[in-house]
């Protein structure tokens, strides 16, 4: 089976839709989201329970209905990124990007030589444990895992500009709650501290031309930022998405149930 190229896939000008997964691992899950015409999965491993049994799990789920898999791992450490790409992933977004230097060791720790310094096991899950010519592997692997930056601290948004520059970097992303937390202001969207700096992230992306990633809660944020430029929209988390279409039949059932209170025949 062909492997999703990710790097190709933030690379192209179309609409790039996402769901976040948090804590549903069903073997289903990769079919289910199939069924709803998505792009990628991002599932997260930094505020989830999931460890690498369960990603194992879930990567190959995605992989059965050919659906790339962005991870986040549980930090920016070598042995959290290379377990994570050696069970399968498609692409990695790390949290907290301060540095066009960090993003460098961080597409150093996710290349394999002589681009970098991976760690190398062929013939295990991220290759469908078949055997493969070794240069060939490598050289393929590296030219198909791509790298999300997550740009939220003031840190990172003071350095966009050259993070978005480095060659690798695939993907501008805006980690909205914690980039306004770290400036100060938590939730507040509106500021115009917040608005200049999410502007200033869209520029840097559109001027080095990498793709640029958002989470969305609604259709209608969604399209509101892809009239801004965002061209990777991840919508909805399965937590949320799972609640709010619960609840909203939940609420429906109640008050038509008791609009017709008494009714019984």
């Amino acid at each position: 089976m062909a492997r999703p190229n990710m790097k190709r896939l933030f690379a192209s000008s179309k609409l790039k839709v996402g769901h976040l997964l948090f804590e549903f691992s069903t073997p289903g899950i990769g079919q289910i989201l199939k069924a709803v015409n998505i792009d990628f999965v991002f599932v997260d491993m930094e505020h989830s329970g999931f460890g690498i049994s369960e990603i194992k799990r879930i990567i190959t789920s995605l992989r059965a209905a050919e659906l790339p898999s962005l991870i986040r791992p549980p930090s920016k450490n070598y042995h959290h990124m290379a377990r994570v790409l050696d069970v399968g992933a498609d692409g990695l977004i790390l949290p907290m990007v301060a540095s066009a230097e960090e993003a460098q060791d961080i597409i150093q720790h996710m290349s394999y030589p002589p681009r970098g310094h991976r760690g190398i096991a062929l013939g295990v899950a991220h290759d469908g444990y078949a055997p493969k010519i070794p240069a060939a592997a490598l050289a393929a692997a590296n030219r198909r895992i791509a790298m999300a930056a997550l740009i939220e601290t003031v840190e990172g948004l003071k350095n966009v500009d050259e993070i978005a520059a480095v060659s690798g970097v695939d993907c501008i992303w805006i980690g909205h709650f914690d980039l306004s937390a770290s400036m100060g202001i938590p939730g507040q969207f509106d500021h115009p501290d917040y608005i200049r700096a999410e502007r200033r992230i869209r520029r840097a992306a559109n001027k080095h031309d990498k793709a640029l990633g958002f989470l969305v809660v609604s259709a209608k944020q969604g399209i509101e930022c892809f009239r801004k430029g965002y061209d990777v929209i991840c919508y909805q988390t399965d937590i949320l998405a799972y609640q709010q279409t619960l609840g909203r039949g939940i609420d429906q059932l109640r008050k038509g149930c008791a609009r017709n209170k008494g009714r019984k025949k």
